[in-house]
């Protein structure tokens, strides 16, 4: 029976045992699907990528994160074993390395590129940006954190920096090319995720809108010189001002009020892919700015292009199809998850699908020759909506999940999504996913002011929601690791992990799949059943995915650890002590990683301070509004910045007013903060002493 047969008994019947608990193959589980010979659309996805590199950000142009190496396979893996490491000295290093030619590329914090060598870890070269020092800087800095990619393409290594460049460095010597600001048209916004190669084009989109009003758009530029090639934008402007294009013409159509006073949002901050067989580019819609559609578009419609694949023409840049997956979205879904491109047999017919699990919960795989939607099935636990109508492609939405009339809803997912940006990896030979899969619920509330609400500055995500209500109760959020059949959309096998968010997956023909977890361990599971074969103490948390690669017949797994939140996590890996790491393993490692403990780090304390409440509630203001996002909530510090009630910065005025307005430690990540007040720095450090003193451990005195 072929997927299209079979849609409607899916929509009937798959719902609950998709989003059953149980770990381990089903009993009925079906045999997987038997791999398609590679056609000529399979191998324009692979050309130019040899098995032995990984050279795309998903390795190829399928960004499926694959490879078909075999060395290191279900029945070796046992016997990995580290190596080579090389320390890091980065504020930020959740990011994913390239390996192309026995060179192991990444960028860390400031976008800083390395390249080791792939056998030893011996340093080749290294460039920064000088991001810190940069004008620039000084804004987009309050937002987001270090670089989670980079591209690779003719001998040139590609990233793009918090400050708003894209710029392009030779692969054998690190010495720059050609750099560009590419944020010329979005104040406020920011660059962490990677570029995207499309034949001779180099691709970068930004993020930003959760914190201020920005209109997204993607900008493309000639890999030789940084020329700029085209831009297409994600949200209309202002119609006083015309239309770009026919497709911004169309788009507006579906805003109502004055949206373009807000931005609109559309951010493109993570995933794009490239398809060389039909010569299109994907682009993977972000949210609205605010959240809440009733401020940004008061009288509804579905907003285009957000939460939206989009795919251009790859020359020039041309609206050519869109498949909206949340029309009208109001909870921070969006589609800057992986976008994978595949075939699969459907009536007898190799067709060239993409698949995606976007925030919202449902799996899409949809034909990329115009955007129909093949199948769409809830993989995680989905509330917002009933099921994907597969005759019209949308969603048949629960109403009340958009908090209508003032009321209060618990809507699942959460705004960090059931899946989020950490990689999904998908194996062609047994048509398995591999989701970083999170069942969270959030409860969502219009504010009071909805009819006067405004913009606040700093790093205050501004979703346009009110504050929840009392007598709610949302169940702790859960994540797994979830292997998902796509041909006939459902479970394979789950794992549970700790924690919440945890790192990408990769998966090899080797029957394995590789994924750091929040606990500190890298892991290597049997790509069909699920069975944790292998392994390793990281000494540290993992957000990034790994890769693998060959040198002179002698496979390779490369991870680089680092881990950041905004909550407090069980272990949680303190910023000034994380052990940020290149780890690379193989069969024949001889390494080991010198003994490491993490130390309780005691609250810093000054008795003589006195806490001046009516200060340290303004500073109260300040934290939640532009520290929280780094530092912690509640002051409970998750990796990303260090635990400001262990720190003596802010017991010396001086040295604090330095740091904080003056921006003496941009370099090393914490933003330039000049709009601040005398009496705001001086609120904020009486805050501090504060949440110092209430979280003080309490002494046994037996």
């Amino acid at each position: 029976m072929s997927i299209r047969d079979q849609a409607a008994a899916w929509v009937l019947g798959s719902c609950l045992a998709m989003v059953s608990a149980c770990s381990g193959p089903a009993d009925d589980q079906p045999e997987p699907a038997p791999s398609s010979s590679a056609d000529a659309g399979a191998n324009a996805l692979l050309a130019g990528v040899a098995d032995a590199d990984w050279a795309y950000y998903g390795r190829t142009a399928s960004e499926d994160h694959y490879s078909p190496l075999t060395q290191v396979n279900d029945d070796t893996v046992s016997e990995l074993k580290l190596d080579w490491f090389y320390d890091l000295d980065t504020f930020d290093s959740y990011t994913s390395p390239l390996a192309v030619d026995g060179v192991v590329y990444f960028g860390v914090g400031h976008s800083i590129l390395h390249a080791l060598d792939g056998t030893t870890g011996e340093l080749l070269w290294t460039y920064d940006p000088k991001v810190a020092e940069t004008e620039e800087a000084k804004v987009r800095m309050r937002a987001g954190w270090g670089i989670r990619g980079i591209a690779y393409s003719d001998g040139k290594v590609f990233t793009g920096t918090r400050d708003g460049r894209l710029l392009a460095v030779d692969a054998q010597s690190g010495e720059p090319l050609w750099s560009v600001q590419t944020l010329d048209e979005a104040d406020n916004a920011y660059i962490t995720g990677p570029p995207w190669v499309a034949g001779d084009k180099v691709i970068i989109g930004f993020g930003g809108a959760d914190y201020a009003p920005i209109r997204g758009y993607v900008t493309a530029y000639d890999v030789n010189t940084g020329e700029l090639a085209w831009r297409f934008y994600m949200v209309p402007g202002n119609p006083a001002d015309g239309f770009e294009n026919e497709a911004m013409e169309m788009a507006a159509e579906t805003w109502t009020g004055e949206w373009w006073k807000f931005g609109g949002g559309g951010t493109v901050w993570n995933a794009m892919a490239y398809d060389p067989e039909l010569d299109l580019f994907y682009i993977g819609g972000g949210n609205g700015w605010p959240w809440n559609q009733k401020i940004r578009s008061p009288e509804g419609g579905d907003n285009l292009f957000l939460s939206s694949i989009v795919a251009v023409d790859a020359d020039t840049g041309e609206y050519v199809w869109h498949y909206q997956s949340d029309p009208g979205n109001t909870w921070d879904y969006n589609n800057a998850m992986d976008i994978q491109l595949t075939h699969l047999d459907i009536d007898g017919e190799e067709v060239p699908v993409l698949i995606q699990a976007p925030k919202n919960g449902f799996f899409y795989v949809i034909d990329r020759r115009d955007g129909s939607v093949i199948s769409a099935e809830k993989f995680a636990q989905a509330n917002w909506a009933d099921r994907i109508d597969l005759e019209t492609g949308r969603p048949v939405t629960n109403e009340e999940a958009r908090y209508p009339n003032g009321e209060p809803a618990v809507v699942y997912p959460w705004p960090s999504g059931a899946h989020g940006p950490q990689t999904m990896a998908y194996n062609p030979d047994l048509h398995y996913a591999y989701i970083p899969k999170m069942d969270g619920g959030r409860i969502f509330i219009d504010p009071d002011n909805i009819e006067t609400w405004e913009h606040k500055p700093g790093m205050m995500v501004n979703t346009g929601l009110g504050r929840s209500p009392g007598g709610i109760e949302v169940p702790p959020a859960e994540s797994s690791l979830l292997a998902w059949d796509v041909v006939n959309q459902r479970k394979v096998w789950e794992q549970p992990l700790d924690n919440v968010i945890n790192g990408g997956a990769i998966t090899t023909a080797g029957n394995l799949v590789f994924q750091g977890n929040n606990s500190g361990q890298f892991v290597a599971y049997a790509a069909d059943d699920g069975d944790t074969l292998w392994s390793f103490d990281a000494q540290n948390g993992i957000m990034g995915n790994a890769i693998t690669y060959e040198v002179d017949g002698t496979q390779y797994v490369t991870v680089i650890t680092g881990f950041r939140s905004s909550f407090a996590n069980k272990p949680n890996w303190d910023y000034r002590q994380q052990q940020r790491r290149v780890l690379t393993f193989s069969l024949s490692g001889e390494s080991e990683l010198p003994p490491f403990e993490y130390a309780d780090m005691p609250i810093a304390t000054d008795p003589d301070f006195e806490v001046d409440t009516d200060l340290a509630a303004i500073g109260a203001g300040i934290y939640n509004s532009s520290c929280v996002i780094c530092h912690g909530a509640g002051m409970f510090a998750g990796g990303a910045a260090p635990d400001l009630r262990t720190s003596y910065i802010p017991l010396v005025e001086e040295t604090f007013t330095s740091v904080v307005r003056d921006g003496a430690l941009m370099e090393r990540g914490m933003p330039q903060f000049g709009q601040f007040s005398d009496e705001q720095v001086e609120g904020l450090m009486h805050y501090i002493r504060q949440r110092a003193r209430q979280t003080m451990p309490v002494e046994n005195d037996e």
